[in-house]
Order: structure tokens, then sequence, then C-alpha cells
């Protein structure tokens, strides 16, 4: 457990402009107007985590160069501001990811404001959504980007119809979770795709149908899906991936760009593409509603995320816990930070 007195408390902080992640002594932060104070209780280290401190990715509204990190968060309401009426004081809640302005700017938490990587956080109150007592935070911690951006793009990107073909590409966090996502929304054959051998057979005990690596990809989809793929995913964010994915693709397929490479790409036949009816689509994040159905599917034991944890730390060892994912150390979907 991090240490905390009556005027501060433990965050990890982020200098984007130094590249560098530290432990530090903050002041608790007060709730504003509409706005509620959470114990955090859990808080998972996600990719964008690693790639905000390289330098990989930027905030496009932060105020200055450093931010506490963390836009995955679970925890108890601690107190309300100003005009906000509930959840109550002791209510077990995850964070969405963050909120859109009434200028219609979508920002991030832990990336465009302080984050959930602290022993306290302050959260628009509708973004604040009540979890069941019988759930162990580590698991809904977890549901906001690493859950709900694969099920934003199965479920209302892609459409996915049961009895539909799909292939996953990339088996980090999101890829992981979408191969179970895909299994339960009635998806088959699911067909998984890394180059980990690790990573491929984690995807079979997730329900994959079968797996490949790159090189072996176009070869499995043209024998169980032989007119191709209805839906493909890239997780990935790697060029390669969205030209094999695109082959792949059958009549009516649609390719869903999840995983971002900050480039562009070619389809290599305007005139396969037209004919087939293809379609790409793009998929960034999700909703409110995405993070509401995922915890009441977890509830009702429809989904399962207790093997999602790949391992939990106390939140000092948040530098080394965010080195570890970003070397792919143990092949993690999840590590989870317990303040």
């Amino acid at each position: 457990m991090t240490s905390m007195t009556a005027n501060g408390m433990t965050a990890v902080r982020a200098d984007l402009s130094a590249h560098t992640v530290t432990v530090e002594h903050v002041p608790i932060p007060e709730p504003g107007e509409g706005e509620i104070r959470i114990a955090v209780k859990a808080a998972g280290v996600c990719l964008s985590d690693v790639h905000l401190v390289d330098g990989s990715i930027a905030p496009q509204f932060l105020d200055g160069s450093v931010v506490t990190l963390g836009h995955e968060v679970a925890g108890i309401v601690d107190s309300l501001g100003p005009g906000v009426t509930g959840p109550e004081v002791g209510t077990r809640v995850l964070l969405q990811a963050g909120h859109q302005t009434p200028e219609g700017r979508i920002l991030t938490r832990g990336v465009d404001y302080d984050g959930g990587y602290a022993q306290y956080t302050v959260a628009r109150a509708e973004t604040v959504v009540p979890i069941p007592d019988s759930l162990p935070f580590e698991q809904p911690a977890i549901i906001p980007d690493a859950v709900s951006t694969p099920w934003a793009a199965v479920s209302t990107t892609a459409h996915i119809h049961a009895g539909e073909s799909a292939g996953v590409w990339g088996l980090g966090g999101l890829g992981a979770h979408a191969v179970q996502l895909l299994r339960m929304s009635g998806a088959a054959p699911i067909i998984a795709i890394d180059p980990l051998p690790a990573a491929r057979d984690r995807a079979l005990a997730l329900g994959a149908d079968a797996v490949a690596s790159p090189d072996e990809a176009l070869d499995v989809i043209a024998t169980l899906s032989p007119g191709g793929l209805d839906a493909a995913f890239d997780f990935a964010g790697v060029g390669p991936v969205r030209t094999q994915a695109l082959r792949a693709l059958g009549v009516h397929g649609r390719l869903v760009v999840v995983g971002l490479a900050g480039q562009g790409f070619e389809i290599e036949s305007d005139t396969t593409f037209a004919f087939k009816g293809q379609a790409v689509l793009g998929n960034y994040g999700s909703e409110g509603t995405h993070v509401r159905e995922l915890v009441h599917l977890l509830e009702y034991h429809r989904v399962d995320f207790s093997t999602s944890v790949s391992g939990t730390f106390p939140l000092t060892e948040a530098p080394a816990v965010i080195e570890r994912l970003a070397r792919k150390e143990s092949n993690p979907i999840r590590f989870v930070l317990l303040p």
C-alpha cells in the first residue's frame, strides 16, 4: 500500500516533454462543480500510457506537459462536488475513460487531464458508473478501453452478427478481449493472428477457432472461410496488417481499424474493393453505453475477465510496470496497479 497524509497523496506523474515517469507526493484533488472524488482501488496499465510517455502519441488538450497517468480506473466514491446528488459516498464505481465538453472536445482521462494512477482522482459525475459488490475492482477497472474499445469495434462499428467469420490481428490487451467478445457475439469461425506463439495460445484459450502467424494467416483463412472474412479487425496498428486484412476480406467484408500507426495505407485494387462492396471503418475508443453494457454482461457472467489481469502491483512500482509493458515482458493482457 502507498502512504498518504491528510495533506497529500501519492500519484504517478508523467513529464511528456522529458519522457519520464515519477512517483510524487501531490495535493489531494477537490471535486468541483459537477464532479465526484474517487478513492482509487485499481488502475489498468495500458500500452497507450507507454506511447504517451515515449511521445508516440500526444495529448491534444493538456494544459502543460505533466499529467497523472491512468484512464482505466475503479474505486469508491469518496466525496461529491457542488451540484452532485449521486451516486452516494461509499458506492463502488468505475470511471469512463473520458468525456466530451460542451464545445465538442473529447477529453481523455490520464491524457488531457489527471487520471487514476493516484490514491484519489476526480471525475465528471456523468462518467461514473456503479459496479456490483460481487466484482473485484481489478476486473471492472480495465473495462474502459481494454474491453470497451474492442466491444465498440465488434458491436457498433462492425455490427457483427452470429455466424459471421472474423479475423483478429494483434492479440494484446484489446485483441485478446476482442476474441472473447466475438465468441460471445456468435462469430464463427474466429481466426486470431499474431507473431507471438504465446499470444496465439492465449487466443485459443479465450475462444478462437484457429490461430496463425502472419505468414500463415491467408492460408488458414482460405481454408476456414473460403469466401473470405466478413470482418477483419486490426488491433496491431501496423501497415502490413491492413494490407493482409484487406486481402482476406470477402464480399461485403469490412476492415475495422482500431490500432493506430499514425500512417496511411493503400487499397491495392479499387476494382476488387468496389466489386465486392467492401468497407474500411475506423474505431477510436468507446462510448458510455458500451461500458455500461459490459458491466451488465460481467455481472451476469456472460464474460469473464479474471484471466485478463496479468499481475497486480503497488502504485509505487508504476514506472517499472510501464517499462515491463513496453518490453511486453510476460506477454501481459493487463497489468493493474493497486493504490
